[in-house]
C-alpha cells in the first residue's frame, strides 16, 4: 500500500463537535460517531493494516481548560504524531467570554503539541449569518475564525475552516438542536478535515451545497423556533443557571489509541 501521510496514532480531544453528536451510532444507544472518527476511517486506509490508532477524549459541554487540560495531558501521555484540537465553543456561548485570553491559552496548547513534533488540527466555527436566534454570535464566531487561522500560521498547525464551507449554512446539514451536525454534515466535514491535512478525499463533491428547498412558510418556520426554543434552548439555559453539564456523567468514547479502521464505522 502507499504511503500518503505520516500519521499512526491521532487523538482527537475537544467538546461535543469532535465526540460526533448528532451523528448517532445505531448500534449503540447514546454513542455517536462524528467526523473525527470519519477522518481517522479515512486516514487509515493510507497506511499498512494494523499500524494506525485512534483515540477521541472528546466530551459534550466540555470548556476550553478542560480541552487543553486533562484531554490534553492525556493526549500527549500516549505520544500521538497527530492531535486535533477544537475547543472554546462552550465559551464563546456564555454572556461573557474574553476571545483574546481563549486564543492566548489556545495557542498556548497547539505549541506545546507541536513542540513534541505531532502535527496540530484546528477547526474554526461556522458562518451563524443564517442561524437565526444563534446568529448573533457571528461577530464572536469572525473573531475567533480569525485568531485560529492566525495561531495556525505562527504554529504551522493546519485548520479546517468550517468558516468558509458555504454547505454548512444549509439547516439541513444540522441536527434539529441547531447546534449539532448531521450525520450528512459530520461526513461533510470529516472530508474537508482531509483537505486541511492535504490528504485525498472519497468525496469530490463535498463542498456542493444541497440543492435548494422548497421555501417554508414563516407560520411554520415561528412555530418550529418556538418548539426548539423549548426543547433545546430552555434546557440549555436550565443547565447553566443550575451549574450543571450535559457531560458530567459522560466520559471519552475512545479512551486509549485503538486499531481504527472503516469497519469501525456504522455505515461501513
Amino acid at each position: 500500500m502507499t504511503e500518503t501521510h505520516p500519521w499512526r496514532r491521532y487523538v482527537a480531544i475537544g467538546d461535543s463537535f469532535t465526540e460526533g453528536m448528532s451523528d448517532a451510532d445505531p448500534r449503540t444507544e447514546g454513542r455517536y460517531v462524528g467526523w473525527a472518527d470519519r477522518l481517522a476511517a479515512e486516514l487509515s486506509t493510507q497506511v499498512p493494516d494494523g499500524e494506525f490508532h485512534y483515540a477521541n477524549l472528546a466530551v459534550r459541554g466540555r470548556k476550553l481548560a478542560d480541552v487543553i487540560g486533562p484531554q490534553l495531558d492525556a493526549a500527549l501521555a500516549v505520544s500521538p504524531d497527530l492531535v486535533s484540537v477544537v475547543g472554546g465553543g462552550n465559551d464563546i456561548l456564555r454572556p461573557r467570554v474574553d476571545l483574546d485570553e481563549v486564543a492566548g491559552s489556545l495557542e498556548e496548547a497547539v505549541a506545546t503539541i507541536r513542540a513534541t513534533g505531532a502535527d496540530v488540527l484546528m477547526a474554526t466555527p461556522a458562518d451563524p449569518a443564517d442561524a437565526g436566534l444563534l446568529s448573533s454570535l457571528r461577530s464572536r464566531h469572525a473573531v475567533h475564525t480569525a485568531n485560529v487561522h492566525s495561531i495556525a500560521q505562527r504554529q504551522g498547525a493546519h485548520v479546517l475552516d468550517l468558516w468558509g464551507l458555504r454547505a454548512l449554512r444549509d439547516w439541513r446539514l444540522w441536527a434539529t438542536d441547531r447546534i449539532h451536525l448531521s450525520t450528512e454534515g459530520h461526513r461533510r466535514v470529516a472530508q474537508a478535515a482531509l483537505t486541511a491535512l492535504a490528504q485525498p478525499v472519497s468525496d469530490p463533491e463535498w463542498r456542493t451545497p444541497l440543492a435548494a428547498a422548497p421555501p417554508v412558510p414563516r407560520r411554520e418556520q415561528a412555530v418550529e423556533t418556538a418548539r426548539w426554543a423549548r426543547s433545546y434552548a430552555a434546557p440549555w439555559v436550565h443547565r447553566r443557571l443550575t451549574g450543571r453539564s450535559s457531560g458530567d456523567s459522560v466520559t471519552a468514547k475512545i479512551a486509549e489509541p485503538t486499531p481504527f479502521g472503516p469497519q469501525d464505522l456504522p455505515d461501513a
